[in-house]
Order: structure tokens, then C-alpha cells, then sequence
């Protein structure tokens, strides 16, 4: 009998692991279907179209941005930009005031060598279809020097925009200027430290009072502050392979990741403070705040571990009544 028990404990290992918890809750993760989205880089929930998700590809794509439905997976439009050079590498997306799109053409696989980046504004469709949008291009060069980035958020009140660096040691939020200029150069200016993780995506919660920072393997929330962001705590993030975005839900209730890859999925979490979450200081996958670059089991994987401990220990004691039998 113990090669059967071993086969269900590891099913349950397998699925307490495999499975996150917002599944049961019938929460909007998805996978992307489109085999044209091999390297979703950035994320970002429409406000205009409940359900949608805006995303693109790393580099080599061209101006394209792909509406997916998170109903079903599926593309339901593709955007061309015009009025832009050719991407170089794109690397985030978000949205502010007015349903306004931008997307961070901001990535440096160089090692923080070009001269400038940019930025991309175009409105948000009122209809998704397979269309063409002129976009305002926007140079940027930091007050510092150049450097690599996969991380920018608009604030939805003011519509200033903020770029988080990458950096293995930690990086910093970079201030845009109160409205960026078509026709100059924007210098965007070091305003807070990102320590303890290599950002790869941030985002910045509806009501602008909250930001999210994650790595490959962590995120961390904060407090916006007016820009001078205070630490919350440590969040785990769902193993999902190369974790390249992030973004809130529309409601601000959940945070929903993703990653590169065809076929890749998007899971959500509980957002700190968010009605969807358990209590109003923390979710199911904080952490806490106990410094260091290491992350913690999220509440998917802390939930499963229970399951597991508890469905082991009922195995365990049918198989000793059967043996007194």
C-alpha cells in the first residue's frame, strides 16, 4: 500500500501546489492564446473595457499592443501605432487620465548604454477592433545617466509619469517632468529608492494611493505618498516562469501577474488593502516586511502547504486503523 499512498500524497503535493487558491474563487486568471504574444512583457486591466488586458511583446514585434479578453484568452484587437519610430524594446505599459495608454519603450539589454528611450501616448479605443492609432512619441534621458528599465506607471489623478530602473542591487523611482513635451527632451529624476529586488514591472493602484514593484521572484508595496514612497511589506508572487508584469484590476482589489512565453498565463492575488483581501493591512500573499532581497511562500503556496500537511495526516491515520484491523 505504500506505492498507492505515495502517488496520492505527491497528487495532492502536485495540486495544492499547481493550483492558486483564486481558481476556487472564480477569479479572472486566463492564459493568453494568441501565438503572436511569445514575450507579454507589460500588463495593464482597461478601465473602459471591463475584463480586457493590454499587452505587448518584448522586442522585434513592431508597434503593435494586443487587447486580450480575460474571459476567454483570446486577442479581440490589435493595435498599430503610427506617428512613432520602430520599437526598440518595449518594456511597459500603463494608463492614466482620459483612458490614456502609455507604453515604455524603455528597455536597455545593452546595459544602459542608449542615449535616450521613449515613450509612447495614444488613447484607448472606444471600440476594440483590428485598427491603426497615430501615438505621440515621447524622448527621455535620466538626470543620472542612462540606464536599463521594465517599469513605468502613470498616476491616474495627475497623469505624471514614473519609471522604476533595473538593477540587481535595487534601483529608483524616476520623476517624469509635471507634463511631458513632444517637441524637447524629458529628464526624468531620481525622487525615491526601489531597494531589495530587480524591478521588472510596477503598478500603480486606481485610487493612486498604492505601489506595487515586482522582480522575478517578489514584489513589494508601498505607500505612494505623493511620490515619496513608504515600504508596507514584502509580497509573494505566483511562480508563473520569466515574471515580466504586473498590474491592478480595474477595481483595485486584486493584482494580476504575468510573464513571457507562449501560452502564458496571468494569475491574480489579493491586492494589500484591497476589499479582496483578508484583512485591510496585508494579502494572502504578504510576507511581511522583514527585509532582504529573499521571498517568501505566497498564500497560494502557504494555503496548499496546509492542504497538504492536513490530507497526509488523514492518510497517515486511515492506514494505522487498518493495520490494527
Amino acid at each position: 500500500m505504500r506505492r498507492p499512498f505515495a502517488i496520492l500524497a505527491a497528487a495532492l503535493l502536485v495540486g495544492a501546489f499547481a493550483v492558486p487558491a483564486s481558481a476556487a474563487d472564480g477569479d479572472e486568471d486566463f492564459t493568453i492564446k494568441d501565438p503572436r504574444i511569445t514575450e507579454s512583457s507589460g500588463l495593464v486591466a482597461s478601465r473602459l473595457h471591463p475584463g480586457i488586458y493590454w499587452t505587448h511583446n518584448d522586442s522585434d514585434d513592431g508597434p503593435y499592443l494586443y487587447a486580450v479578453d480575460s474571459r476567454t484568452g483570446e486577442t479581440v484587437a490589435r493595435l498599430t501605432l503610427t506617428g512613432v519610430g520602430t520599437p526598440r524594446d518595449v518594456e511597459a505599459i500603463s494608463i492614466g487620465p482620459g483612458n490614456r495608454i502609455y507604453v515604455g519603450d524603455i528597455g536597455d539589454n545593452l546595459g544602459g548604454s542608449w542615449p535616450h528611450v521613449w515613450i509612447y501616448e495614444l488613447p484607448e479605443p472606444k471600440t476594440l477592433k483590428d485598427q491603426t492609432i497615430r501615438a505621440t512619441q515621447y524622448v527621455v534621458k535620466y538626470s543620472d545617466g542612462a540606464r536599463d528599465a521594465e517599469s513605468l506607471v502613470v498616476h491616474p489623478k495627475t497623469g505624471r509619469v514614473y519609471i522604476v530602473d533595473k538593477n540587481e542591487k535595487g534601483g529608483h523611482l524616476y520623476e517624469g517632468p509635471a507634463e511631458l513635451s513632444a517637441s524637447g527632451t524629458n529628464v526624468f529624476r531620481p525622487v525615491a529608492a526601489v531597494p531589495d529586488l530587480e524591478a521588472t514591472d510596477a503598478t500603480l493602484s486606481p485610487d493612486g494611493r498604492h505601489l506595487v514593484v515586482r522582480s522575478y521572484f517578489g514584489a513589494i508595496a508601498y505607500d505612494w505618498n505623493d511620490g515619496k514612497i513608504k515600504r508596507k511589506q514584502r509580497l509573494g508572487v505566483p511562480f508563473l516562469g520569466q515574471g515580466e508584469s504586473v498590474t491592478y484590476t480595474a477595481d483595485g482589489t486584486r493584482l494580476m501577474y504575468g510573464a513571457e512565453g507562449a501560452d502564458s498565463s496571468v494569475e491574480g492575488q489579493d491586492a494589500p488593502g484591497g476589499s479582496g483581501s483578508p484583512s485591510a493591512g496585508g494579502s494572502s500573499s504578504a510576507r511581511g516586511d522583514g527585509g532582504g532581497s529573499g521571498d517568501g511562500l505566497s498564500g497560494n503556496l502557504k494555503t496548499g502547504a496546509i492542504a497538504v500537511a492536513v490530507a497526509c495526516a488523514a492518510l497517515l491515520g486511515l492506514r494505522g486503523l487498518r493495520r490494527r484491523r
